[in-house]
C-alpha cells in the first residue's frame, strides 16, 4: 500500500539514537518533508516495548490471517488493538489488561 494513494503521507519518523542510521538517510527524509524524531536519551525500553507489540501483533494476528485487500488489515488491526488493550491478559500487569484493572482479591471472612 502506498500512503499517497490513500490520500495521506508520513510526517514523522520516530527512531532511536543508534549510530547505524546513515546521515544520508536523514537527508533523504528531510528532502521529502519527513521530520525525524529521536526517542529520549534515557529511554532504552521504548524501542523494546514497540518491538514486543509488533511481535505480538504479527504472531497473534497477522500470521493467522489471510488479508484480502487494504480495508481488511485496517479492520483486523483495529479489532486486535481493542482485544490487546481491553481483553488480553498481560503478565506485567498481574494478568490484567491495560484498560481493565485487576479485580480485588476475594477474602475469606469465615476464618
Amino acid at each position: 500500500m502506498d500512503l499517497e494513494d490513500a490520500g495521506c503521507r508520513a510526517r514523522h519518523l520516530i527512531r532511536d539514537r543508534g549510530g547505524t542510521f546513515a546521515v544520508r538517510m536523514e537527508e533523504i527524509f528531510a528532502d521529502t518533508g519527513i521530520q525525524i524524531v529521536l526517542i529520549g536519551v534515557w529511554m532504552p525500553r521504548m524501542n523494546a516495548v514497540m518491538e514486543r507489540w509488533g511481535q505480538s501483533c504479527r504472531r497473534e494476528l497477522l500470521d493467522r490471517c489471510l488479508l484480502w485487500n487494504e480495508r481488511h488489515p485496517r479492520h483486523a488491526l483495529r479489532a486486535y488493538e481493542e482485544f490487546y488493550n481491553q481483553h488480553r491478559a498481560h503478565q506485567a500487569l498481574a494478568q490484567a489488561a491495560p484498560l481493565r484493572t485487576v479485580p480485588d482479591p476475594i477474602i475469606d471472612l469465615e476464618t
